[in-house]
C-alpha cells in the first residue's frame, strides 16, 4: 500500500513538474537580456507567481464547474482509462457544450506552439554557448548576420527533436525530459556550492538567497525525485540516463582538453 501510494505520488509529481517546467529556460538566454542581473531574477520570481495564480484559478474553476466525483474520474497520469475524458474537456462541456471541444483544441494548440517557441529559442542557446566556450563543435556557435540568432544550433536541435518525437509516446518523452532535466538542475545547484568553496572571491552576477540552505535543500529534493523516478519509471528514466551518458565520451575525447585550459 505504501509503495503504491509513493508510486502514484511520484507519477503525479512528474506530470506536475512537466507542467511547470520552463522556469529554467529564461536563464539560458540571460546573455541576451538587458540588465540581466536585475531582470532575470525579477522575471523568474514574478513569472512563477503568475503561473501559480493562473494554475490555481483554473483548478478552482474545475471544481466549481464539476462535482468532485467527475474531477476524480477525469483522465490523468493516474487514470489513463480509454473512456476517461480530461478534466478540462469535462469542464468545457458543462458551459460550452459540444463546441467546447473545438475551442479547447484550438486553445491547447496555440498554447503548445507558444511554449514550444520559447523552448526552441532558449534551449538552442546551450549548445551555442558551449561552442563559444570551445567545449562543443564550433559550427554551433555560428550566428546569422541577418537574424542575429544561432541558426545552426537551432537546426541541430530541430533534427534531434524530430528523432525523439518519432521514438516514443508523449508521456515517455516527458519522463525522459523531466528525469534528464532534474539531473542537471541538481548539478547546477551543487556547482553553486563547489564554486563558493573553490573560488570564494569570484565576482558573481547573481546571488543565492538563503545560501547554503536553499541549494542544499534543492539538491536533496532533486535526488529524492530522481530516485522515485528511477523506481517508478525505470525504463524511461534509464533511457534518459543513457542519453546523458552518451555525451560523456564525446566530451572526454573531444573537448575535455580545451575545457581545462586556462
Amino acid at each position: 500500500w505504501v509503495w503504491k501510494g509513493w508510486s502514484a505520488f511520484g507519477t503525479g509529481l512528474v506530470a506536475a513538474l512537466w507542467a511547470y517546467d520552463g522556469w529554467n529556460n529564461l536563464p539560458m538566454a540571460a546573455g541576451e537580456v538587458r540588465d540581466a542581473q536585475r531582470n532575470v531574477p525579477r522575471a523568474l520570481f514574478f513569472g512563477m507567481i503568475l503561473i501559480l495564480l493562473i494554475y490555481g484559478a483554473v483548478n478552482v474553476a474545475y471544481f466549481y464547474a464539476l462535482p468532485f466525483a467527475e474531477v476524480l474520474t477525469a483522465r490523468s497520469p493516474l487514470n489513463s482509462g480509454a473512456g476517461a475524458l480530461p478534466v478540462a474537456t469535462k469542464a468545457a462541456l458543462t458551459f460550452l457544450g459540444a463546441g467546447g471541444i473545438s475551442f479547447l483544441i484550438v486553445a491547447f494548440t496555440v498554447s503548445a506552439l507558444g511554449a514550444m517557441n520559447g523552448s526552441i529559442l532558449t534551449s538552442a542557446r546551450v549548445p551555442f554557448a558551449m561552442a563559444q566556450e570551445g567545449v562543443f563543435f564550433k559550427k554551433l556557435a555560428y550566428v546569422s548576420p541577418r537574424t542575429h540568432s544561432p541558426i545552426v544550433s537551432i537546426l541541430i536541435q530541430m533534427v534531434w527533436a524530430c528523432v525523439l518525437a518519432v521514438s516514443g509516446k508523449f508521456d515517455q518523452l516527458t519522463d525522459y525530459v523531466i528525469f534528464g532535466s532534474w539531473v542537471f538542475y541538481a548539478l547546477c545547484a551543487a556547482a553553486v556550492i563547489v564554486l563558493r568553496i573553490r573560488k570564494p572571491d569570484l565576482v558573481r552576477g547573481y546571488r543565492v538567497p538563503g545560501y547554503p540552505v536553499v541549494p542544499v535543500v534543492f539538491i536533496i529534493v532533486s535526488l529524492c525525485l530522481l530516485a522515485n523516478t528511477l523506481m517508478t519509471s525505470p525504463r524511461e528514466s534509464g533511457i534518459g540516463l543513457v542519453i546523458i551518458l552518451l555525451g560523456l565520451p564525446v566530451y572526454w575525447f573531444g573537448f575535455r582538453k580545451k575545457a581545462t585550459e586556462p
